[in-house]
């Protein structure tokens, strides 16, 4: 069992939320809402028990709701979703967490019961809003699986405005508090029984708005621009692997945090070979002569060509292994193999020299040369004889 920071042991996901393995997206959700409204902090205030296991629920929640981090944990555990890549939740405090999962608390009960005070504060409320998280698409070659290796890619991301100093505000005048919300940055409704509190409409959840917005990002605060960016990819990932740059996602709005990038990588199919895991395969044509004579060949791996040694008698079929000649394994686990299927050729047509030489071998053959054949044809013989 791996332990966290605190060097307290971690425990199993579906344990912190109560749930049975089988459970659907759905009980995960509401197991969730419920642990959260047990030991929100606001409902706690002062008691660092309870906020850690609000911490512990929401990590739990953060892997189990996201079906390819889940499918990795059921695999492998704690243990081999930080070998594989997972460095652990993406939130570091609680204002992160309401920030994060938004449609989980957005417009429930759980913000009627609460106001919405913190999360207002992480998502906006005069404390401005976070950025947005980017994801973009990096395809590589099986070549570069094989050595890793850091690669420059492009994005468009919403940047601080530079005229208005990310104020959305035009130059000599400020943002003002939100006639409609007071700066709280939500409203309250009543529905029945129920008071719920909602995102403010005018401000949109920020506390201010401009009344004079700035001319370049018309009271946004943030202007698109292109930004290159270095992305070290780790030798033998895989497709749909994701590597996470902190804090190159869209800027926050006034003050807010800065989103993240996720970088999901793309293995382009390889004209030449497959992959199965960390073993890459190829099929090596050869000749007869070369099958019945053995012969010593050239042929391509991941790092170059290499000389390999066809054993006389080699038949179509055959699989040849070359040890770590494949890909490095992602955990760090040594390199896979190459696999070489043999493919024995033979000519569709024949020369007057080289039928000649056919011919000849077809009448030098006897059943010792090709004892597959002879128990074919023994079988044949006493299929026919007991028919």
């Amino acid at each position: 069992m791996r332990k966290d920071t605190s060097g307290m042991a971690q425990r199993d996901y579906y344990e912190v939320l109560g749930l049975q393995k089988d459970a659907s997206t759905e009980d995960i959700k509401k197991a969730y809402r419920k642990l959260a409204l047990k030991f929100h902090p606001d409902k706690n205030q002062g008691d660092g028990t309870a906020e850690a296991r609000f911490k512990e629920v929401s990590e739990a929640y953060e892997v189990l709701s996201d079906p390819e981090k889940r499918k990795l944990y059921d695999q492998f555990g704690h243990e081999g979703m930080r070998a594989r890549g997972y460095a652990g939740p993406s939130f570091t405090n609680v204002e992160d967490i309401f920030s994060q999962f938004s449609d989980i608390f957005e417009g429930s009960l759980f913000e009627s019961f609460f106001g919405g005070g913190r999360r207002a504060r992480a998502r906006g409320g005069r404390g401005g809003r976070p950025g947005a998280d980017l994801r973009v698409d990096l395809e590589i070659t099986l070549e570069q699986v094989s050595t890793g290796g850091v690669h420059t890619i492009e994005i468009k991301r919403q940047t601080r405005c530079e005229a208005c100093d990310g104020s959305g505000a035009r130059k000599g005048t400020k943002p003002e508090v939100c006639p409609t919300c007071g700066g709280h940055g939500q409203v309250q409704e009543s529905q029945g029984f129920f008071s719920l509190r909602r995102p403010c409409p005018q401000c949109r959840g920020e506390g201010v708005f401009c009344p004079s917005p700035c001319s370049q990002c018309r009271g946004a605060a943030t202007v698109v621009k292109k930004r290159e960016l270095s992305v070290k990819i780790p030798p033998g990932v895989h497709s749909g692997n994701q590597v996470r740059l902190a804090g190159e996602g869209d800027d926050g709005v006034r003050g807010g945090a800065t989103g993240d990038l996720y970088c999901r990588i793309i293995v382009r199919q390889h004209d030449f070979f497959e992959r199965g895991e960390d073993d890459v395969a190829c099929e090596v044509p050869i000749g007869v002569a070369e099958a019945a004579l053995g012969t010593r060949i050239d042929v391509p791996t991941l790092r170059g060509p290499v000389k390999v040694t066809i054993p006389q008698g080699t038949q179509s079929g055959d699989v040849l292994r070359l040890r770590g000649q494949g890909l490095p394994n992602l955990d760090g686990q040594g390199t896979g193999d190459q696999l070489l299927k043999i493919n024995v050729e033979i000519p569709r047509k024949l020369s007057p020299r080289l039928r000649e030489l056919f011919e000849e071998m077809r009448s030098l053959e006897s059943n010792s040369s090709s004892p597959d054949r002879s128990r074919f044809f023994e079988k044949l013989k006493s299929y026919f004889k007991g028919s």
